[in-house]
């Protein structure tokens, strides 16, 4: 006998508009399914990432309900994606499935939870489906510090930017990805990837971020581009906050920012820094913008 139908979601995460922000989808799975086909599902979908959902009752904590979450980019499997706990936990909070603000996810980055906060914008509510969307989520996940990278080329790295001017470079070092600094937010706007020099860089992507002008609302831009993982670019990618907010807490004196990722489809990421317990608090809205039913 075959196995059930799985509904799925597609989510944009870190914004309040459909097409904006970072799309994932989201499945709901009855039970654990094989490696192979989780892959390939998410190469289907082709999209940043593929979060998969399964209910674990293992080590169920009162009031709080837990599930296993995995996420797969097109090509891979990874062990953080901030986009996609987003998605998947605005999902929960709409479908009904659960009854309960806060929720816990057992995943290859230790235990992870999201709370449903209140949001302050109702006044720009405009049907039923925006008021019942309307809320932030705030996610709880661990720093990822950086380290210097002396032995990387610059010249490559800014040849991998469109010719960027590179101010300065680290690594981070649990993703091993290239944190590169640049003069500006409007430079982090303004650059133009050679996917296939960003290939030839060390480690998995490249962070790059730069301070935002005063009148913008913003402390800093981000944009982040891993091709190695299948994402030319990753348009808000959540879990570059938990390095980005250790630099720019050092750089700014503050614990508490509002980061804009700058890639074309934008997005917004309130962000934390719980320095003493090493954790990053992420906050940000979502929107469904499809749902369905996968048949294999």
């Amino acid at each position: 006998m075959g196995k059930k139908p799985v509904k799925y979601t597609v989510v944009d995460a870190f914004t309040d508009s459909a097409f904006k922000g970072n799309p994932a989808a989201v499945c709901l799975l009855e039970e654990e399914r094989d490696d192979g086909w989780l892959q390939s599902v998410a190469t289907e979908f082709n999209i940043s990432v593929t979060s998969y959902l399964t209910p674990d009752n293992s080590d169920q904590t009162p009031n709080h309900p837990r599930f296993r979450l995995r996420w797969f980019t097109p090509v891979a499997e990874v062990k953080l994606c901030g986009h996609g706990t987003l998605a998947a936990s605005h999902t929960l909070f709409t479908s009904g499935f659960i009854d309960s603000n806060i929720i816990e996810y057992v995943t290859g980055s230790g235990v992870l939870t999201a709370k449903r906060l209140s949001s302050s914008t109702n006044s720009t509510i405009r049907n039923d489906k925006d008021a019942k969307e309307s809320f932030l989520i705030e996610l709880n996940f661990p720093t990822a510090p950086i380290t210097e990278s002396d032995t990387t080329d610059v010249s490559l790295v800014s040849k991998a930017l469109g010719g960027a001017t590179v101010i300065d470079i680290r690594r981070t070092i649990a993703k091993d990805d290239l944190f590169v600094v640049l003069a500006s937010a409007k430079c982090v706007a303004d650059v133009q990837p050679e996917l296939d020099a960003i290939r030839r860089c060390p480690g998995r992507g490249i962070i790059i971020t730069g301070v935002a002008p005063p009148e913008s609302g913003f402390d800093f831009y981000s944009r982040f581009f891993c091709p190695k993982l299948g994402i030319d670019e990753d348009p808000v990618c959540g879990s570059a906050h938990c390095s980005l907010a250790l630099y720019w807490c050092k750089l700014l004196g503050k614990s508490d920012f509002v980061a804009y990722a700058a890639s074309p489809r934008g997005g917004v990421v309130d962000v934390h820094l719980d320095e003493q317990n090493q954790r990053v608090l992420l906050r940000g809205k979502a929107s469904t913008v499809m749902t369905g039913t996968l048949l294999v």
